[in-house]
């Protein structure tokens, strides 16, 4: 009789893990790695709806379990195979960049030249040495993504597989999620409200870095995201796709103290920016709990890829420094997702273990790595085109690991990138014998829509398992994004490559600084990594080739940026007059320079409003398009507007760490701070007093949190021809930039 009733239990058990296992599978919708043929012929049609007619779409069985595709011509037809979505919308972009010379970015697209179609003369298959290509840091969901509709994820999938990304972080619509787990645990909405972020600050809540700033948040948001959400995992694994979900890392609301005045917390704080945050202790039971309804709850909603994002201590401190709690941590953690899917693997940003890595020694850190199994988590090196850990970790212990390309900050717009290095890097690191068990590489910006040739650069290196020459990629690159070769272009192009694009850092402009007369502040580093003087002749070489290329959106993109950047630099030169007319009591250069100054705002307002990538108004009304009435649309709003100004409140650290150059913010907001320095400078001159900058410092705070709080309007609608304004600005700044170097030599 036991004999028999162990034989039924453990037949029933098989059973329940069967149903189980199929219900997950069933609930996540198409995740094989088959292809969807009607998915592949609907993203070309998004990307080419007058040629879509002339593709055929066939399979392609993957080479040793490695992604493939093959392009070829047939008669009129251009024949795309891969072994899934991704590998054809490769083989897509591939024919376009190659054969076509055509290109696709955030910050404009050349796909008007396209009058027919070229033939390929001989197949092409190529095979991609990575298992996993990574896209997306949390900050991308706060810094760009914060108020992207359907419309604009649709674009930016189509990007992903046109660039061969298979493993996006998919962080839209948890809220949601959340709000069912904890509301069937006994908090109310009152909790929730202390809780949950605005939606400009959501990276930082799931980081647990801070609670209920920018909120609270309505029910009307978690509604239509968590829709959302859901169109945006159909469509990612229509297209082969494995989305990065996230899972529990211990971050509870302020009001679990006193639920479960019982339970094992944590208090944690981040760098004293904001109030202290909750973190339940890995070793309590309720963790397990949680952790498991949460994960549980989100295969129900959005079924799942067995890819799970939590990442404990971002930025702070660990509460203690002994292995044995920290093994305990990272076990829970994986435990609470492996509790309710046995497949689950974890997929952790390595960003703490340099951010501080006065903490995490040898002995802390293969604690935390080595108390998860090694087939179960897979480490982003975050930085490592800058900060590499992988080689200071032994390749992080023998765990699996991505090379990633962090490059941006806060989704600063400046020109910066260090393109040999990411032409060499991802592949020398691939072949490194050191390198252990690489996998894959990423792409975890903090911010997107800038930069598009780094971008471009990086992501050719999915399909290929050799360096690149920089050099000969820049050529390419430039023919694709222009329609056509032209020597100026090259030569301009030449000149990024040695002077932006040759930097690991990058760095801003004194126009968005809180006013001062140092050269740089907290978040306002003016150092050049390369001679100004260097980077004008790239500009003289654009304004000539211009006639050439005045239609070409691509083009006007970069004429612009390129104008921006110059005089960006340019203001940092017009400042530093102006503090050496302070200091030697000379009023009458001070108003020349401060004069030039305004005037030079002024004009980059006027050349940045002629392109939509650089207009305050889009940012703005996105957000407040999400609000479904007046409170919601100005609670939206004033998220977007503190989190590219301030950060925080009045007194934020962090002002103008995500500072844009962008027309209306210039003018409205960054010249008026601007003039009232001048103003409270010059009155101090006239009565032969100090100027006290912590005086100004206060009262411009208030000044600054009104604009905060503030409705005025601002176009989304661009204005100008940009060629002919940036010729405008080249007759007036080239040469003044020039005489202005010299002198400040």
């Amino acid at each position: 009789m036991k004999s028999t009733h162990k034989l039924r239990s453990y037949a029933m058990g098989m059973l329940l893990l069967f149903m189980t296992a199929a219900m997950a599978k069933q609930a996540a919708g198409n995740t094989t790695q088959s292809l969807n043929k009607e998915a592949s012929y609907a993203l070309i049609k998004r990307v080419l709806p007058k040629f879509h007619d002339r593709f055929l779409v066939e399979p392609l069985a993957q080479q040793d379990d490695k992604d493939v595709f093959e392009l070829e011509s047939k008669g009129e037809k251009i024949i795309l195979r891969g072994n899934h979505g991704i590998s054809v919308a490769s083989a897509l972009n591939y024919y376009l960049k190659n054969y076509a010379h055509c290109d696709i970015s955030w910050n404009g697209n050349n796909l008007n030249l396209l009058k027919e179609l070229p033939a390929v003369p001989a197949k092409v298959r190529k095979v991609t040495p990575y298992q996993y290509r990574h896209y997306f840091n949390y900050c991308t969901f706060s810094y760009t993504a914060a108020w992207w509709d359907w419309e604009r994820w649709q674009q930016e999938i189509d990007f992903m597989a046109l660039n061969g990304i298979n493993m996006p972080l998919a962080m839209t619509g948890q809220n949601a999620l959340w709000y069912r787990v904890y509301k069937s645990m006994g908090f109310t909405d009152k909790d929730m409200d202390a809780f949950f972020s605005g939606p400009a600050y959501f990276m930082w809540f799931w980081a647990g870095n801070l609670d209920g700033w920018g909120g609270p948040l309505p029910q009307s948001w978690m509604k239509s995201h968590e829709e959302l959400q859901k169109k945006i995992l159909a469509r990612e694994r229509e297209l082969g796709m494995t989305p990065v979900l996230p899972a529990f890392t211990g971050h509870v609301p302020p009001a679990f103290k006193d639920r479960f005045p019982e339970a094992k917390l944590q208090k944690t704080n981040w760098e004293g920016r904001f109030a202290d945050t909750y973190i339940l202790d890995p070793k309590d039971p309720m963790f397990q709990v949680i952790g498991r309804k949460f994960i549980e709850e989100q295969t129900r909603t959005f079924g799942t890829d067995h890819l799970y994002g939590a990442d404990t201590f971002n930025e702070m401190y660990p509460p203690s420094s002994d292995p044995a709690y920290l093994a305990e941590s990272s076990n829970a953690v994986y435990q609470s997702m492996a509790a309710a899917d046995p497949q689950a693997v974890w997929v952790m940003q390595g960003w703490t273990f340099w951010d501080k890595r006065d903490f995490w020694k040898p002995e802390q850190l293969k604690a935390y790595l080595n108390a998860v199994p090694t087939d179960k988590l897979i480490v982003l090196d975050l930085w490592s085109e800058v900060q590499p850990i992988w080689d200071k970790t032994e390749a992080y212990y023998g765990k699996q690991w991505i090379w990633c390309m962090l490059h941006n900050f806060g989704g600063k717009i400046n020109m910066f990138g260090h393109m040999d290095k990411v032409s060499i890097e991802p592949a020398a690191t691939l072949h490194n014998p050191k390198a252990g068990n690489m996998i894959g590489i990423g792409v975890v910006p903090e911010g997107i829509e800038q930069n598009p040739a780094i971008y471009a650069l990086m992501l050719d290196n999915v399909w290929r398992d050799k360096v690149i020459d920089a050099d000969d990629w820049v050529k390419d690159y430039v023919h694709r994004r222009y329609g056509q070769k032209n020597a100026d272009v090259e030569k301009a192009w030449n000149i990024l490559h040695y002077t932006v694009y040759n930097a690991d850092g990058g760095h801003e402009s004194i126009v968005t600084g809180r006013p001062t007369f140092k050269k740089s502040t907290d978040w306002t580093d003016t150092e050049l990594p390369y001679q100004l003087i260097d980077l004008v002749p790239a500009w003289d070489h654009m304004i000539k080739a211009s006639e050439n290329f005045k239609n070409v959106d691509g083009f006007q993109y970069d004429l612009v940026d390129l104008s921006r950047q110059i005089m960006a630099d340019y203001a940092s030169l017009l400042q530093q007059d102006m503090a050496l007319a302070y200091k030697n009591k000379n009023l009458k250069s001070f108003q020349l320079s401060s004069g030039k100054f305004i005037t030079l705002i002024k004009d980059m307002d006027k050349l940045l409003a002629t392109r939509k990538d650089f207009l305050l108004g889009k940012w703005l009304n996105d957000a407040k398009r999400w609000g479904t009435n007046d409170a919601e649309k100005g609670l939206y709003e004033k998220n977007a507007r503190n989190l590219i100004t301030l950060w925080g409140d009045k007194d934020a650290s962090l002002h103008e760490y995500a500072n844009k150059h962008w027309s209306g913010l210039l003018n409205g907001f960054y010249l008026p701070r601007w003039q009232q320095f001048f103003k409270a400078v010059t009155t101090a001159m006239n009565s032969k007093q100090q100027f006290n900058q912590e005086d100004f410092d206060g009262e411009i705070k208030t000044w600054e949190w009104n604009w905060v709080n503030g409705k005025e309007l601002y176009t989304e609608k661009p204005q100008g021809d940009p060629v002919i304004i940036s010729k405008i600005m080249h007759q007036k700044y080239a040469e003044a930039v020039r005489t202005a170097f010299k002198k400040h030599k």
